[in-house]
């Protein structure tokens, strides 16, 4: 074949254009990858790509990329991010950062200080550090949304600085706690001061001494989880807002094991009421107690706040310990032989179960309605509710013939 004649290039084009055909054939570094994700800057990462370490892709970031890394085994690969508006995403399955003794400056896998930071399906695994409070994720400034993650055997799975503009989102991700028996205290996921929580649709499980879900927030949203502790868990409080806050408690399976060292489930205000309002909303939970000794449900301390629970089902042993001003009506407690298989966590009723139906209107707070709209279902998704009838009390909808 005769190829036609080209005109002669300048000296200076054509060497520019031959270093980067070298450096798309891979002969060349390249200062920062060329790939586009829409309108962001694409980085991967892989033992396969240019870019091989997470770390090294946290030092190439620039605000509005997109950092996608491929599945794998990413041992001792720390990072600290500091970008806005920053996608980060796991591909080809879920990449399994494994600490592996190291840290991000001594304190997580991952260290976040980013504005707009999106994390997806990435594992965070066997987090430690000298102060023992070793973090899948720390995050310390910014708003950050986590989806579809794995945070396994870190002294906490996600810990937050204080910061009162800081906001947390985390949605279908899976938490369990720390395997080491020896450590004392060990929260699953800890919000410190900060402005916003909000939890959907996850799975917390097999707590150790320290807390599922421990929030010190000025408002919290926690809707459509199953907080189980089950029979390997040893977790205290399955839900605790120390310092009150405005907490909405919507939707959620919560189930505390027989070998919890605290008897109460879900804990507010024990250390001290610290915000403006302090408000607590329970609605549509299943809450059990397994300790066969008793123990206690909800518990809120007396001071200014108020405590509002509706159409929730108690199930095993336990009361109330409401010292607050309370709205407490329309919860019903009911035995075991009401649900489908609750050896298996399925506490959906049983078709003719006294409990289908009588739910009430919970109202609102401040225009957020107290009507689930959705319902967990096993494992880390949620479904819309598909009920046309009268709502039943409870964090299921769904009826087993």
């Amino acid at each position: 074949m005769i190829l036609p004649r080209r005109a002669p290039e300048q000296p200076i084009l054509a060497r520019r254009r031959s270093l980067i055909a070298l450096a798309l054939a891979g002969w060349l570094p390249a200062a920062a990858p060329a790939q586009r994700d829409g309108g962001r800057r694409l980085i991967r990462v892989g033992p396969t790509r240019e870019t091989r370490t997470v770390a090294e892709a946290s030092r190439l970031a620039r605000d509005g990329d997109a950092v996608e890394i491929d599945a794998g085994d990413y041992r001792a690969d720390v990072a600290v991010w500091t970008q806005r508006d920053l996608a980060i995403r796991g591909v080809g399955g879920q990449p399994r950062l494994i600490a592996a003794g190291a840290s991000a400056e001594g304190k997580a896998i991952w260290v976040v200080r980013g504005q707009g930071v999106t994390i997806g399906n990435v594992a965070f695994i066997g987090a430690r550090v000298a102060d023992r409070n070793g973090a899948g994720i720390r995050l310390e400034r910014g708003h950050l949304k986590v989806s579809n993650c794995l945070f396994a055997d870190n002294e906490m799975a996600i810990l937050t600085s204080n910061d009162p503009e800081l906001v947390l989102e985390v949605e279908e991700s899976d938490f369990s706690g720390y395997e080491d028996l020896e450590h004392r205290i060990a929260h699953v996921l800890y919000a410190g001061a900060i402005k916003r929580l909000a939890v959907q649709g996850c799975y917390f499980h097999r707590g150790r001494v320290g807390h599922l879900i421990k929030s010190r927030a000025q408002s919290s949203l926690i809707a459509y989880n199953r907080i189980t502790d089950e029979p390997a868990g040893r977790s205290s409080y399955e839900l605790e807002f120390p310092n009150g806050g405005v907490a909405i408690v919507l939707g959620n399976l919560i189930a505390q094991s027989a070998r919890t060292e605290n008897g109460v489930v879900i804990s507010f205000g024990a250390e001290g009421y610290k915000w403006p309002r302090n408000e607590l909303y329970l609605s549509h939970n299943t809450i059990v107690n397994e300790r066969r000794q008793g123990g206690t449900l909800v518990a809120a301390r007396r001071g200014k706040a108020a405590v509002r629970a509706i159409n929730n089902l108690f199930v095993g042993n336990g009361g109330l310990d409401i010292g607050a001003t309370g709205d407490v009506r329309d919860n019903l407690r009911v035995g075991p032989d009401e649900f489908a298989a609750p050896s298996d966590f399925d506490y959906r009723l049983r078709a003719g179960s006294n409990a289908i139906g009588k739910a009430v209107d919970a109202g609102e707070v401040d225009g957020f309605p107290l009507r689930p709209v959705r319902e967990y279902a096993h494992p880390l998704r949620t479904l819309p509710v598909r009920s046309t009838g009268p709502l039943s009390p409870g964090a299921f909808q769904a009826i087993v013939p």
